[in-house]
């Protein structure tokens, strides 16, 4: 099962860990947590950064425009006339644009190697009997459960 860890996935993944397992005696069930696309990593390591930024222009863009030969603009004027606002609304639109970034919100279920249901494509969790059948249909049949048949007659 991988599944989207930052979407608070893990216990929907873990009740249906323990469904399979329950259901399927040695069945054994891999937890997994399913990253977002590459861009979308890249993106929410870069936001600390230019969250970090943002605060040391505000707290001492005094000193560092006149290093760089330049005049500061009208907006930092306006940024700076309230300083704990802006550095607030820049941490939490920062932070609130890193999460989305890090979430996938992907539940997969794979059964040896294959995969057997996609929340991505299906845009749905799966029921737990819907996982059972579909699990149970690619599982090989049992010798013991063949064979149980032959010995009760």
């Amino acid at each position: 099962l991988q599944f989207c860890a930052s979407c608070s996935y893990r216990g929907t993944a873990m009740t249906m860990m323990r469904m399979l397992e329950t259901s399927f005696p040695g069945i054994h069930v891999i937890l997994h947590n399913y990253p977002p696309p590459f861009p979308k990593r890249v993106l929410s390591k870069v936001i600390p950064i230019v969250q970090v930024g943002a605060v040391a222009t505000i707290m001492a863009g005094d000193q560092i425009f006149p290093r760089l030969g330049m005049v500061p603009p009208p907006w930092y004027y306006s940024l700076r006339a309230n300083r704990f606002g802006t550095m607030a609304t820049i941490w939490l639109f920062g932070n609130f644009a890193q999460s989305f970034l890090q979430s996938s919100g992907a539940f997969e279920v794979y059964c040896n190697g294959e995969l057997v249901f996609s929340k991505l494509a299906e845009q749905r969790f799966p029921s737990e009997f819907e996982l059972r059948d579909l699990i149970g249909s690619r599982l090989p049949k049992s010798p013991i459960g063949r064979n149980l048949g032959k010995t009760l007659i």
